[in-house]
């Protein structure tokens, strides 16, 4: 008996005692962890050790903080800056601000800088600095003051970095909420067809909800130890729903199975937890060692992400492993209750193993496998088309154009590019520690000589500190401003001194060279840790191999898909967005790590049934065909699930919560039809027995510790090849 047998068995004798700790838990993370949302955060994005950053630390360390957290744009269309009446509405405004919540105030009064002024001179900008330790402090802090910004006889418009991500926050509050609206109904109807019964389709939901709230939890004892974005929720509610989906299926699938024929509660709950029990495992396990890739990362987002994913997995796979096998054994017969099925189906036929015969699915693994030469070259050839646009991405980074058009954050942004001198707000800064006056005048002089640079003058100093302002022409995130960084990092320091270059489009740069170190070590992380799984699960080295590639043929569609989208602004009409000529790097990451773990989930499902029958029968055709037959419904059943609730992300305000949501669309409705239906039957086809193989050593080492369905050594396939199919087969 295995060990999920066992495990099984118990958890029919403890149902109850499952059932009401699980409803424990689940009012525990209704009523405290969805508190979480209080303490997440929007930032993160940056490299914590790069140069930006450190100078960051350095100017506020010496130089005082000087963030330019709110910006307040004033427009007149009768007056000028010039005029007295202007000048005093502005600046009696700004002096009557509480000074222990505005720290800091820049005008062109105070300052007499001609970038503070537009080309008309009939607006101006305010530049104020706010207490607090952290956005969520700072924000807070705006919302007191937001209401006195209001100049008499002025418009009045707010934007700047804090207001921003206040934006985006709310936004992303206000996606998910919508989403969680219109998913859920649409997902109750599509559940109770595809499960064929008000009870069945009820289960899903309740391990999904287990899931969530639970990843919740976990994410709030996190943000007492570290920063978490906002931005993992929309993941943990696809992870935590999605899978949940997906383990219901196929564990309330088996558990049908066995009760038809003819096992009594106990026993086909036992035999289910052998067999999608498992399975579940084994995918659980593989999802959560594709979400842990992300760990390695310094920036907070993506570690967020992982964070969050992983929770979302471990609990919904756990839940799946205790709670649902409680509620199998308490529903019985009863998980048929309120069953829809002779409204949608025709009558099941008299033997189970004509309706297997007879399937689509079976059909079209036969149809593929008489030509499997033609399938494979076909599926590649379309695949590699598809992926062929990522080889020209051009990565950037996240500024107000992610927002909706017309919020007033952005608007104030787009004013600023398009009516005043061109990044006043976003210069490259350079912190230079040099006790050698002179030769600070001689970096400023060389850094004013580098080719893209406007102008360069000292603008703060405090002992041997000084910061060094770098004007420049150009879009902040783009490539040609992030080479421009490279080059002002060239010139070298006053003797004996450091210069540290920092500014939006400098943290920008450290990102990328942090993610183009890291990405190989996680593709190694994932790659390593599903084949080392996968091999565990089917005692083959061939499939774990063929699963990474067809893994990556999978992201590829998706990534090229992206790159027309939104590097190239492909359907920003249709999808409401507007294209910066960049993807933000952060994001394929995510759906790489996303999409890796739910294409192994698919192929763990799949292979299991093969394998299944392959151990049974020792013919490879017929257990693909099998293995199809009895997985593909609910593979693509999954996925149409899974669609519904990544398809609402798609249409999110934010534009790189967008890029997940099509991304991720794209990658599983490829993987789950063209890879898993055409191009799996084929390549198994070619293959043939070599599927299965492994050197003498792994099958030793599969036959003592491989993750079978029962404890004892693994049936051994017939050594011969298998029979040769006709036409007719």
């Amino acid at each position: 008996m295995s060990v999920f047998e066992r495990w099984g068995r118990t958890t029919v004798r403890r149902r109850w005692w499952v059932i009401g700790l699980a409803a424990a838990l689940l009012a525990f993370g209704g009523i405290w962890g969805t508190r979480v949302f209080g303490s997440l955060t929007t930032g993160g994005f940056d490299d914590p050790a790069g140069e930006s950053s450190r100078a960051a630390a350095r100017a506020e360390a010496t130089l005082g903080r000087t963030g330019n957290d709110a910006v307040v744009l004033y427009t007149s269309p009768g007056t000028t800056v010039d005029d007295p009446g202007f000048r005093r509405a502005v600046t009696r405004t700004l002096q009557a601000l509480p000074h222990d919540v505005v720290t800091r105030t820049v005008t062109y009064w105070s300052t007499g800088s001609p970038a503070l002024v537009s080309h008309d001179r009939h607006a101006t900008y305010a530049v104020l600095t706010l207490a607090g330790d952290d956005e969520a402090q700072r924000g807070e802090a705006l919302d007191g003051i937001e209401d006195e910004l209001a100049a008499p006889g002025l418009r009045t418009r707010v934007g700047g970095p804090t207001t921003v991500d206040r934006d985006i926050r709310e936004r992303v509050a206000a996606d998910i909420a919508f989403a969680e609206t219109i998913s859920v109904p649409v997902l109750l109807v599509l559940l109770v067809v595809v499960f064929g019964s008000v009870a069945a389709a009820s289960l899903p939901l309740a391990i999904g909800a287990l899931a969530i709230l639970g990843a919740f939890t976990a994410l709030r004892v996190t943000t007492y130890l570290t920063d978490v974005s906002v931005f993992s929720v929309n993941v943990v509610t696809i992870l935590g729903l999605g899978l949940a989906i997906d383990y219901g299926l196929f564990m309330v699938g088996r558990f049908r199975e066995e009760i038809a024929r003819g096992l009594g509660v106990e026993d086909a709950v036992a035999r289910t937890m052998a067999t999608a029990g498992r399975t579940v495992a084994v995918s659980g396990v593989t999802v959560a060692v594709s979400l842990a890739g992300l760990l390695i990362f310094p920036m907070s987002f993506l570690r967020s992400m992982g964070l969050g994913g992983l929770s979302a997995v471990v609990v919904a796979m756990v839940a799946a492993l205790t709670v649902l096998p409680a509620l199998l054994a308490a529903l019985g017969p009863r998980v048929e209750a309120l069953s829809v099925r002779r409204l949608i189906r025709r009558p099941p036929p008299a033997h189970p193993q004509d309706e297997v015969a007879h399937g689509f699915w079976y059909r079209l693994a036969h149809s593929i496998m008489r030509r499997p030469a033609v399938y494979a070259t076909a599926v590649l050839a379309v695949l590699l088309l598809a992926a062929a646009p990522f080889l020209r991405v051009e990565f950037g980074g996240i500024d107000p154009r992610v927002l909706p058009t017309g919020t007033e954050s952005r608007v104030v942004s787009e004013t600023l590019d398009r009516d005043f001198v061109r990044n006043g707000q976003v210069p490259i800064e350079a912190i230079v520690t040099s006790s050698d006056r002179a030769g600070l005048e001689r970096y400023v002089d060389a850094v004013r000589t580098v080719d893209g640079v406007s102008g360069a003058e000292v603008t703060g100093r405090s002992g041997d500190v000084a910061r060094v302002t770098v004007r420049y022409q150009g879009d902040p995130i783009s490539p040609r401003s992030r080479d421009l960084v490279s080059r002002i990092r060239a010139v070298p320091a006053p003797p004996g001194g450091e210069a540290l270059v920092g500014g939006q489009t400098a943290q920008l740069a450290d990102q990328l060279d942090a993610v183009g170190r890291l990405l190989p070590w996680m593709a190694l992380i994932i790659g390593g840790a599903g084949f080392v799984l996968l091999f565990l699960a089917f005692g083959s080295v061939v499939l774990p191999v063929k699963a990474i590639v067809m893994n990556i043929l999978s992201l590829g569609a998706s990534f090229g898909a992206l790159v027309l989208i939104f590097q190239d602004g492909h359907l920003s009409g249709l999808l409401h967005f507007t294209s910066t000529g960049t993807l933000e790097a952060t994001q394929p990451i995510l759906v790489l790590a996303v999409v890796f773990g739910l294409s192994m989930d698919y192929e763990v499902f799949l292979m299991s049934r093969i394998r299944e029958e392959y151990d049974r029968t020792g013919d490879n055709t017929a257990a693909v065909a099998v293995g199809l037959q009895r997985s593909g419904r609910i593979i693509t059943s999954a996925a149409l699930l899974i669609l519904v609730v990544i398809g609402l992300f798609s249409v999110s305000g934010i534009t790189f919560i967008k890029l997940i949501g099509v991304a991720m669309l794209i990658a599983v409705l490829v993987d789950a039809t063209i890879v898993r239906a055409l191009l799996v039957p084929a390549t198994m086809r070619l293959l043939g027995n070599a599927n299965w193989w492994a050197p003498a050593p792994l099958r030793r080492f599969y036959a003592h510790h491989g993750i079978r369905e029962d404890d004892g050594p693994p049936p051994a396939p017939d050594p011969r090849p298998a029979p040769a199919r006709t036409p007719s087969d």
